[in-house]
Parts: structure tokens; sequence; C-alpha cells
């Protein structure tokens, strides 16, 4: 627990009506840290009675929470997003915004870097932030009338009480992404979290209950799935489900919410295609290609699955490929490294060959400054400023603040995460750096079942005569980690093409034609996200359009946002989140006919 005590959001019960909670029988799981296999806490296991509970609570506070005006319900939303945020508490000598506890919570439960961690901070902000302002948009129709003395209106209002089942790969921004819209709408959610990762969900809650979100209108149960899910489908107040997770898991979601016919909206697996046209800028495609596909691990929905790559260019792609993913750093999020340089008068100092990004304290002086992420050697040239806007200080007001700068590039911000420690030695003469490393890094997969699977998919491809080019096997560093791995030669026949890995593998599959390509992409039950690099306009908009998928993205890796529609085609679910239609599939339409009006 000590390296959670930073975390001020820690919750262990569940929220219902507004009160922290056990479980009845008083169970509880572990959440344990998978890149340690530390157990960071004990939740309670929550099942049907709890989950009972909290479906009355949000039944009743909809009541209420949906009569407010939309301005009222946007205000609260963003109150959420400045405690999400920007908020700083003053505990103790804790100077931590609630934005750094969050990434620390998410970081030690599901083992993404610290920057992955504070990037979907603002991810799953922006979000509630959209959607705080959609709330004033939900508007109606004025249909002209076929009589004289009539008035035809449409209405459009919230749907009700939601369930909304959400993963462990992203466990703050899947849950703001569909609690958002639904309280924007006037809904009230019972969320589901994963029981890997209930840890940054609780935190999330509490913050919102601070905003003064209104108790019951948000309620979180985790622990006992079957049960939870069965609760939430059978419930006759329950009127929407929205899921984000496996396409076996939805598919039961769908038939279970049968009976009572809900409204359900689905965001299930994917099998990416990424195409490499023979025209593409090879170096724009590697790196597209390694965001797409190693970010989080491998260990996300859109992740690019199969690299398609024209034979032309196959080879040097190939080359350039491992040579990027050789630079990825594996290991714990929080993974610290300790480098000295001369010159303790904090003045310009040596270059010295430290890793990407970088987030520093002074020992007793805390300030906080951010920048962004950057590769090679660094040089720092810092001075103390009494006051730094961008910076926290001490209660003294005083704070460190250090500018990193490239090698041979403009400056850049700093923006981070976990604190470093600087410390003159003994002698004086030294400045010792310690470092949070965290971009480039690559961290666990969410536990041993999520590596056996990948080594299932690897063992299967090279007994089919594939070769493994990097990697492909299990990492030194023992847990759940596994080494970024590059596979050659993949054809259709191997679970690397058929299915989604959900693992560090970036399988590389030649093809000759654009013709071929889109049948190769085409070639899957699933429909969410595909990625394409190519200098042609005319090839991307027909490429664009011949490919059965949700999202496209074109000499871009990183395609999602929150003012784009998300959501897949075929077997990748229903429904859209994000964006303005992320609010439809939480209001119903109804038509008023106002008659004799004379």
């Amino acid at each position: 627990m000590e390296k959670i005590r930073a975390a001020g959001l820690l919750r262990t019960r569940g929220l219902i009506g507004g009160q922290w909670v056990d479980a009845y029988d008083g169970k509880t799981i572990e959440v344990q840290n998978p890149a340690t296999g530390e157990v960071l806490a004990n939740v309670a296991c929550m099942g049907n009675r709890e989950t009972a509970d909290a479906i009355t609570s949000a039944n009743t506070t909809f009541y209420t929470w949906s009569k407010l005006t939309a301005s009222e319900r946007s205000k609260a939303l963003r109150k959420w997003i400045f405690l999400l945020t920007v908020y700083i508490p003053q505990r103790h000598d804790l100077l931590m915004s609630h934005k750094e506890e969050l990434a620390l919570l998410m970081t030690l439960e599901q083992g993404k870097p610290m920057k992955e961690a504070l990037g979907e901070v603002n991810y799953g902000a922006s979000f509630i932030e959209f959607f705080a302002e959609e709330a004033k948009r939900v508007y109606g129709d004025i249909i002209p009338p076929t009589l004289a003395d009539r008035r035809l209106l449409v209405l459009k209002q919230p749907i009700g009480v939601v369930g909304a089942i959400t993963p462990w790969n992203f466990p703050l921004a899947m849950i703001t992404r569909k609690v958002g819209p639904a309280l924007a709408c006037g809904c009230t959610v019972v969320v589901k979290p994963s029981e890997f990762t209930p840890l940054t969900a609780l935190a999330a809650a509490d913050l919102a209950l601070q905003a003064g979100i209104p108790a019951g209108a948000l309620n979180v149960v985790m622990g006992n799935a079957p049960e939870i899910g069965d609760e939430l489908m059978q419930s006759t107040q329950v009127r929407k489900i929205t899921f984000t997770g496996s396409t076996a898991v939805g598919k039961k979601l769908m038939a279970g919410s049968a009976n009572t016919v809900k409204k359900v909206s689905l965001e299930l697996g994917g099998n990416a295609p990424c195409i490499v046209f023979d025209d593409a800028d090879i170096d724009v495609a590697v790196k597209g290609s390694l965001a797409a596909k190693f970010r989080n691990s491998g260990q996300t929905c859109v992740c690019a699955n199969r690299i398609l790559v024209q034979e032309g260019i196959y080879e040097k792609f190939a080359s350039a490929f491992v040579k990027a993913v050789q630079s990825l750093q594996v290991g714990n999020g929080l993974e610290e490294s300790t480098s000295q340089v001369a010159n303790p008068s904090f003045g310009s100092v040596d270059m010295i060959p430290v890793g990407p990004a970088y987030k520093c304290t002074h020992e007793k002086n805390p300030g906080w400054t951010t920048a962004s992420g950057h590769l090679g050697p660094v040089r720092i040239s810092s001075t103390i400023q009494l006051p730094e806007k961008r910076a926290r200080s001490d209660p003294n007001g005083s704070a460190l603040r250090i500018q990193l700068l490239e090698n041979e590039r403009p400056a850049v911000q700093f923006c981070g995460a976990a604190p470093a420690q600087l410390r003159k030695n003994e002698k004086q003469e030294l400045l010792e750096i310690t470092f949070y490393s965290f971009f480039h890094m690559q961290g666990p997969l969410i536990n041993e079942a999520a590596v056996e699977k990948v080594e299932k998919f690897v063992g299967d491809a090279t007994s089919k005569g594939a070769n493994i080019m990097l990697g492909g096997k299990r990492h030194s560093l023992g847990m759940s980690f596994y080494e970024p791995t590059v596979v050659g030669n993949v054809s259709n026949d191997m679970l690397l093409f058929r299915e989604e890995v959900f693992g560090p593998v970036a399988p590389l599959i030649p093809f000759k034609t654009e013709e071929e390509a889109i049948h190769l992409a085409n070639d899957t039950n699933a429909g969410l996200a595909a990625y394409m690099f190519t200098k042609s306009i005319a090839r991307s908009w027909r490429v664009s359009g011949a490919l059965e998928y949700g999202l496209v993205g074109v000499n871009e890796g990183l395609i999602s946002t929150e003012v784009a529609p998300f959501g897949g085609v075929k077997q990748s679910g229903l429904g859209r989140e994000g964006s303005k239609y992320g609010m439809d599939d939480y209001l119903e339409i109804k038509y008023v006919c106002m008659g004799n009006l004379g």
C-alpha cells in the first residue's frame, strides 16, 4: 500500500446512492499490479443484491436529475472535468493533482506507462467536456402540420437508467465515454468496471460526487461479473445497456437484454488491418504503424492487428519497422533510472543520454512542470523561480523549473507524471537526478491468461511457416511482460490473421495489388478500425470507401477523438460513442401532436 499512499482517491467499496458500501456478504477481491504481482487493494466483491440496490438508487435519482436544465447538468459535468484534470488538493506534504493520482492508480492496476495513463486522463476528461456542451444542444423538431389547427413536435428525452459495463484496458476513458453522454442527456448510470481495474473507476466516481453529481446519478458496483450483468439485463428499470469488451460477451448481453427489450450499444472486438502501399512514405508508415500497434502493449480494440505491406516495399518496411520496435522499452510504468551530471549550480549541463520524457522535483522545493515526450540526449538548463505559474510549489511558494531541450530541436514543454528527485551529493559536486521514464515504454500484459493467448497465437503462426523477426517470447522481466514482437510472412490461415491477439505482436502480411489488400482487410467478421498509408489522394478515397470498417485512419495511427464517432460494423458492435452522434443512444424520440388550436 506504500506506493498508493499518494492516491488520496483510493476507494475500495462500491458506490451506491452516494454511499460507499461493502458487499452484503463481506467478500472482497484482490486488485494486483500486473508488473509486480503486488496486491494493491482488496475491493468489495458485489453481485445481484448490490446491483439491484444500485439500480433502485439510479431509478429514484433519475426523476430529479432528468428534470434539471441542460445548463445545470452541464455545470456539474464541467466541475467534474476540473476535479479530474486541474485541481490540486492540499493534503499533508502531497502535491499531486487529481490527474496525477488517477494516472498513478491506473499505472499500478493496469500496467500502462505513466505517460499513457496521463494521456488517458486527458482523453477521458475530453468526453465529459464535450458532452457537457452537447447537453445544451439536444434539439427537437417542429414538423409542418397537415392541418391548420395542429402543431407537430418532436422531443428528445433521456432514456432512463443505463447499465454501463467497461473493460480494463482504458479504465477511465471507457467510463467517461459512456457516463458523459448519459449524464448530459439526463440519464442515471450503474457502472460495472472490470474486476482488474476498479480503483480508477471508483476514484473517478468519487470526484463526480465531489463535483456535485447527485447521489444515485452515478453508481459503481464491481466483483461478480455474471451476477452483475444478469441483474442489469433482467431489470425492467434499466432501459439501456452499453458495453465495451469481447464480441462473445456482447452477444450474450444482446440475447439477455431481449426479454426486456432494452436498447443496447456495443463496442466489441476488432481485427484492424493496417495497409502499407508501395507509394507510402516509409517513415510515416513505420511511425503510424508503431503507434497503432503497440500503444497500451497492443491491448486496444483498435490496434493494428494485421499489417499488410505491398510486396515492392515489404523488405524495406520490415527492416525499418523492426528497428523502430527494437527501440521500445519494456518495464514497469513507474520504473526509474538515475543519471549524474556535473554543475550543482543549476546552470547548463552537458548532454546526458537519458530516456524520452521526464518530470522532476526538487527535494526541498517540489515544483512541477510538464514536457512532451522526445527521444535522444537532452540538455538540462534550470533556474529556481518565485513564483512560476505552471509549476506547483511547496507552502513557501518556491518551485524548481526544469526545461528539457533536444539536441538539435526547439525546447519542449515539460508535461509529465510521476515525480523524480533532484539533489546534490554529499560533496556538493554533482547534481543527481532520478528520472521516471515513460515514453516509448511498453508495460506488462494485464495477466497470465493474456500472455498465454499471445504465446498460443505466435506458436500457431510459426508452426504454419511464419518467421519471428523480433521478440517472440516472454520478457526476462517475468510476470506478464512479453517482448515486443514482429512476425513475418503471416498468412490468412493463422490465428494472428483470423483473430485479435490483444498483445504486443505485429504480424506482417505481404500483398501484391490494391484489390488483394482490400480483400484481405475485409476477410474478417470484425469491422472496427482500419489504417492505410499512401501518398495517393485518389487511393485514399477509393480504399476508404471499400474498407468495411467503422473507423479508417489514412496516414495516421492514432485516430480516436471525442469529436468523432467511434464504433464498428459487422460483429464489432452497434451504435456510436463520442461526437454529437454519441448522444443519440441515450435519448428517446417522442412525437407530440397538438390539435384544436384554432
